[in-house]
């Protein structure tokens, strides 16, 4: 039985996204102890309203349910228009009055091509300040991707699928990275790095 679970929340909502295939391959390594599991509702949530706040709409109730059941949360963005997609901040504005996310350690991967994507890594850091939630510093990485590894490797194999093509492609443009990713999961959670599979 998993000691705790890591909610890994991806900002994109396009297939074969790189961030949702960097948490996949943070779930496909994640540690003993460590329950991670994807959230995939990110494009079915509505338009948050502030009259459906007290009884959110099911998707909605489902995200602050999953939310609330997590040991801690764990993001990876892109960056649109210098700022969070509007679908994740979306999702975080379905976060500000239930409350459930206060408290809770939370973490951030930024897998963009280097010098890119900070205005979004800035942006979530301070709406995740605002609705109360930790920043754990050591979950909190950039694993910037080779310029010209954003489209490439594209086949049959499912997104985000570890022994995909694109992800083969990621795993090696990053080196050891994704191991590191799954170091930050582990320090989110808080295990002991002696109990991490190898």
């Amino acid at each position: 039985m998993a000691d705790v679970t890591i909610l890994l929340i991806s900002g994109s909502t396009r297939r074969g996204s790189g961030n949702t295939a960097a948490l996949r391959t943070v779930q496909a390594l994640a540690p003993d102890g460590v329950m991670a599991e994807m959230y995939d509702g990110l494009a079915t949530l509505p338009a948050f309203s502030p009259d459906q706040d007290e009884r959110p709409p099911g998707p909605a109730a489902e995200l602050r349910a999953r939310i609330a059941a997590a040991g801690a949360l764990l993001f990876c963005t892109p960056e649109y228009a210098g700022t969070l997609p509007g679908s994740l901040k979306n999702l975080l504005d379905w976060t500000v009055g239930g409350g459930e996310i206060y408290g809770k350690p939370v973490g951030w991967i930024n897998v963009a091509v280097g010098g890119r994507g900070t205005g979004a890594e800035e942006h979530l850091a301070m709406v995740l300040r605002y609705v109360g939630a930790v920043a754990v510093d050591g979950a909190c990485v950039r694993v910037p991707r080779p310029a010209g590894d954003g489209r490439a490797g594209r086949g049959h194999h499912r997104p985000g699928d570890p022994n995909g093509p694109r992800s083969r492609s990621h795993r090696s443009g990053w080196g050891s990275h994704p191991a590191r990713s799954v170091d930050q999961a582990a320090d989110l959670a808080g295990i002991d790095r002696g109990s991490r599979a190898r």
